[in-house]
């Protein structure tokens, strides 16, 4: 099965043999396509190039294992960063990977592909790029002052991740965790995950419903990792939907309507909610998805200048 090729033509797509492949839904309309360019020369990688590949959500099982064998066989491609695909990616194709890391066995998903000495190898690196980016949103010490919980709106390959980040903390954890989804399946991996960590913090696994957010105590961690409002229309919850006062509200996206987002910013002022949108999130988990198909290693120093780059960009 061919697989269209967004953000270049075709022809020009083949003739180089840095190609990094993103394996999205609107991928044409990600920021990646000015950034990478600039943040390639940065590195020191003037010939590597980026090609946006679009499949459907919840594809079929032979689309997924198509998009991983083409990846596979083409010479020119060195690897590739997935984005709303991961857990589909890793059900229907994991059986094509030479390797996968402690992250993909556990939660059952693949965002960073990459081609070594002719073996193909799957990582799951959302844990890692969404802790990194949870550090500077939530302050030192924030579950432990305030008693707040954590409430995670979505429970696929970015909702599944932040559950891990939180419950590998060794210290300043949620008092509680509560994770909504509209399907059973992948409550059920959470519950797996949480299982496997054994980390002494009460997890819940429930139905979306516009009261969640309201039933947090001051201070709580609240996320929408639905996609909604970005790859689909609307958002997890209703506009009558209150936030906990004090609330640390995170948006995952960066681009598209931003409904959640919006909703947010309309009861901040009088909840005392701190509201931050995904582009930070966006730029950690390209950054080490880049470095992880290059085999470079990004640094504090080295992702201070690449911020540095997109925030000159006039992409921010």
């Amino acid at each position: 099965m061919s697989i269209e090729i967004l953000s270049r033509d075709a022809a020009e797509a083949g003739t180089g043999p840095d190609l990094m492949r993103f394996l999205g839904v609107t991928t044409s309309q990600s920021s990646i396509h000015a950034l990478f360019p600039r943040w390639a020369r940065a590195l020191g990688l003037p010939a590597a190039r980026l090609v946006g590949q679009d499949l459907p959500l919840d594809s079929p099982p032979e689309v997924y294992r198509a998009a991983v064998a083409e990846l596979a066989a083409d010479p020119h491609t060195r690897g590739a960063l997935i984005t709303s695909h991961k857990t589909g990616v890793h059900a229907a194709a994991s059986d094509l990977f030479d390797e996968l890391d402690d992250y993909a066995r556990l939660c059952g998903e693949i965002s960073l592909v990459t081609k070594r000495d002719g073996r193909l190898a799957g990582a799951a690196r959302d844990v890692v790029t969404a802790a990194r980016a949870l550090r500077e949103i939530l302050p030192p010490g924030h579950f432990a002052r305030t008693g707040g919980h954590a409430l995670c709106l979505g429970a696929g390959g970015a909702g599944l991740a932040i559950a891990v980040v939180l419950l590998e903390r060794h210290t300043d954890r949620p008092g509680r965790l509560i994770v909504s989804d509209v399907l059973p399946e992948r409550l059920r991996k959470v519950r797996e995950v949480a299982a496997a960590l054994g980390a002494p913090v009460e997890v819940r696994c429930v139905p979306p419903g516009d009261d969640l957010p309201a039933g947090l105590p001051a201070g709580s961690l609240v996320v929408n990792a639905t996609g909604m409002g970005k790859d689909r229309p609307g958002s997890p919850i209703g506009d009558t939907a209150l936030f906990p006062r004090e609330a640390v509200v995170w948006e995952l996206n960066y681009r598209g309507p931003l409904t959640f987002l919006r909703q947010a910013g309309r009861q901040a002022a009088r909840r005392g909610l701190r509201v931050a949108d995904g582009w930070r999130y966006f730029l950690h988990g390209w950054a080490d998805h880049i470095g992880g198909v290059y085999g470079t290693s990004i640094g504090e120093e080295t992702f201070a200048r690449l911020d540095t780059i997109a925030h000159t960009s006039g992409e921010s």
